[in-house]
This record gives structure tokens, sequence and C-alpha cells, in this order.
């Protein structure tokens, strides 16, 4: 039972590296190369996790060899236009200005409901409000609309929004997080004023607290039990 944890501890471990070395995606931002690789990986760990019998030495060389393989295509694909192309394909125009590419949809065989499900669910529910509809090689539908049915932005608006900065968390169930509290530049006596204008006496009283992006103090107290 004992060699069964271990096994299974090993190759977990040695999976969740190899997917850090494979880089930080979604699987439905990966490339059809990369989910190959993904589900033959899970494949191999998942062998020699069940079956005692075979040598763990049987399931590591072999996700290793993937590894290898990813990390080799990948640089490759980066140096070689030609190379990316054969692997990963090519984009692909569904819609241009206005007009659906019939040639393209029928050779991709795109179900035409999912394209008109696709292009609602970005909030364009017309097809003649789309200069161009691309499908990307990772699978997602990039949309360009029409100049008249782009969003506002805040330039062309001519406003200058206040720069803002990234939420910091001070206290989580009770507990300060000084590290946090540095980089804000302030000291303890300063977080137990705020709790105190919160309405909460200490610091082991508050479960949640933080700045937000305006700087602004936020904090919850604990719930009695």
């Amino acid at each position: 039972m004992l060699v069964v944890f271990f096994r299974a501890f090993i190759l977990y471990f040695l999976v969740v590296v190899v997917m850090r070395m494979m880089g930080k995606r979604q699987i439905a931002q990966m490339q059809p190369f990369e989910l190959v690789i993904t589900i033959l990986i899970a494949e191999l760990a998942a062998t020699p996790m069940e079956n005692s019998s075979i040598p763990l030495i049987s399931g590591v060389i072999p996700i290793l060899t993937l590894l290898s393989i990813q990390v080799i295509v990948s640089f490759l694909s980066i140096k070689s236009e030609t190379f990316r192309e054969v692997v990963c394909g090519k984009p692909s125009i569904l819609i241009n200005k206005g007009n659906i590419v019939q040639s393209e949809v029928r050779r991709l065989r795109i179900n035409m409901n999912d394209l008109l499900e696709q292009l609602r669910s970005k909030d364009y529910p017309n097809v003649s409000d789309v200069e161009y509809a691309i499908l990307e090689t990772n699978g997602q539908l990039s949309i360009i609309p029409k100049a008249d049915k782009r969003q506002v932005n805040i330039s062309d608006l001519e406003i200058r929004p206040e720069k803002e900065e990234l939420p910091i968390t001070l206290i989580v169930d009770g507990k300060l997080i000084e590290k946090n509290l540095m980089k804000t530049g302030h000291r303890v006596e300063w977080v137990q004023q705020q709790l105190k204008k919160a309405n909460i006496k200490k610091i082991e009283d508050a479960f949640f607290a933080f700045l937000s992006t305006e700087g602004d103090f936020h904090a919850q107290q604990k719930e009695r039990r």
C-alpha cells in the first residue's frame, strides 16, 4: 500500500513539474500539438499509477520524452513560420466585411448555428455588424467589429482616468500580512486605526481586510460562532 502511495506521489509531482515547464495555458488556449501531448502525459501517468506491476521508470521516461518533444516543437515554431503553419495551421477568416466566407466555413466543417452562437456570446448578434471574424489556430474566434459598432473607449471621450493599482490584501482570518503592509508604506498602528473606524476592535477580530485599487481601506469582521 505504501508503495502505491509513493508511486502516485512521484508521478503526480512529475506531471505537475512537466505541465509547469510546458507553460501557463488553459486547455482552450492550447495549440493542437500541445493538447495531444497533455492527453498523452495524463495517460502515461495513469497507467503505472493504477498498475503497480509496471515499473515506474516505464511511465517516467515517456513523460520526459514528450516534454522534450513539446519544448523542441515550441522552439522550432518560434524560429520558423513555415514549421508553425505545418504544426499549428493558419488563422482562417470566416467573416469578411460582414459576409460569411462560405468556402472556409465548409472547409472547416463549421456549423452555422455554432458560429452564430459564438458571435452572440461576444455581443454581436448580427453578422452584418462584424468586419472580420477570424478562427484562430487554438480554436477561439476573434471578432473585429465594424467601426460604427465598436465599443466606446475612455480615450474616445477624451477623459484621463486615474492610474489604478492592484488591490493589496492586508488581513486574512485575523492575521496581518506584514510583507503586504510594507508595500503600502503604512504601519500597524494605521491598520488598527482603520479597523476602529470599521468598528473592529483588533486585528484578530478581522476576517478580511484590503486596500482597494483606489487606495481605500475595506475590512470585514469575523462572524461570532
